[in-house]
């Protein structure tokens, strides 16, 4: 989203601090947002959900052309897939390598928090992004979410209803069963939907590609398959939307094409313009959505830098300026909102080069 790390819903954190004491402050004897110090690199790894996605490539340019300005010593390290386990070896050995903070997306809301416990104790600061530890924020510091993820589940139902009328069978392609922020925004798809301006629109079934080219190609063709009167798919996952538009395309059953039926399957989601562009301009997409990826490694990699240096208090409305970004707040539970949620089309995507 992966993108990911667009998806559903919502999402929420509450800190004890990095050593684990339970206290939400750290030392303000430094004006917060203050540049670090030249010369004092802080070693900072990210995590993404898996090797391979272009998304989290945007989010590690958000990383990488602030490295210098803010004084980070970047790397990133990512597992091969995005099983709910597969991050636990690589925060072991980033720990042990000497990273000072490690900035993960987690795979799972809670298959890694005795190993972020473990590094924590060492005195590593972690720090989640794109997607949170849903119900065990106390296992990370703070939390940086792209978007308002309580906005995400209603926008992308709004965005496929007002294309297929508010009526039809739709199905959703997510990521992984366990990706805490997909399943947030799942559940608030599915409570959109229950609202009486969405009667006639009927979710017949969610699958998951796990963010996996062909896998997200197979489930797609499935959809097809299984559900003759299928209207729309929603896909919040980058991965997902490329793969299902790729499908769209060959078979041409969009709106519009040669093999539609009853109007055209329209499909929808969460993606980088980049990977969209092609299937925007050929009318297989519409209307897609996401934020810039590059926003969640810019606020990030800046309050690893805070933090490490004390500088930074974490109490909820807290106040701090991103060189080059403005202003920022700490939310409940830790959590920071990076940017603001994107709707592409045909009209405005050659805007936008991620």
């Amino acid at each position: 989203m992966k993108p990911s790390t667009l998806a559903l819903g919502i999402s929420l954190l509450a800190l004890i601090a990095v050593s684990g004491c339970g206290s939400t402050k750290t030392d303000t004897s430094t004006t917060p947002g203050a540049t670090p110090t030249a010369g004092a690199k802080t070693k900072i790894v990210f995590i993404p959900k898996s090797a391979g996605n272009p998304y989290f490539t945007q989010v590690e340019s958000g990383f990488k052309k602030n490295a210098d300005q803010f004084g980070i010593d970047f790397s990133s390290q990512a597992p091969s897939s995005a099983d709910a386990t597969s991050q636990l070896a690589v925060i072991k050995d980033q720990a042990q390598r000497g990273e000072e903070v490690i900035v993960i997306a987690p795979n799972s809301p809670d298959a890694l928090n005795e190993a972020l416990d473990q590094v924590v104790a060492k005195g590593v600061i972690v720090i989640t992004a794109d997607s949170d530890l849903t119900g065990n924020e106390s296992h990370r510091s703070v939390g940086v979410l792209p978007v308002d993820f309580t906005t995400i589940g209603p926008e992308q139902v709004e965005l496929l209803g007002s294309q297929i009328n508010y009526e039809g069978e739709i199905a959703i392609l997510s990521a992984t069963s366990d990706a805490p922020n997909q399943n947030a925004w799942i559940e608030s798809m599915k409570t959109t939907l229950a609202e009486p301006k969405y009667a006639k629109m009927k979710l017949v079934e969610v699958v998951y590609g796990d963010d996996e080219p062909q896998k997200s190609t197979t489930e797609t063709e499935a959809l097809l398959t299984k559900h003759a009167n299928l209207r729309g798919i929603i896909a919040p996952t980058s991965v997902g939307l490329a793969a299902a538009a790729q499908v769209l395309g060959q078979k041409e059953i969009a709106p519009g094409a040669k093999n539609a039926k009853n109007g055209g399957l329209v499909l929808t989601g969460l993606g980088t313009p980049n990977e969209l562009r092609k299937a925007v301009k050929a009318g297989v997409v519409a209307k897609f959505q996401l934020w810039d990826p590059a926003d969640i490694g810019t606020v990030a990699g800046y309050l690893g830098t805070q933090l490490k240096a004390k500088k930074l208090d974490l109490k909820v409305g807290t106040k701090f300026d991103v060189p080059g970004k403005g202003s920022f707040e700490i939310k409940e539970k830790q959590i920071v909102i990076a940017g603001k949620l994107v709707t592409f089309t045909k009209e405005n995507i050659d805007q936008y080069q991620y």
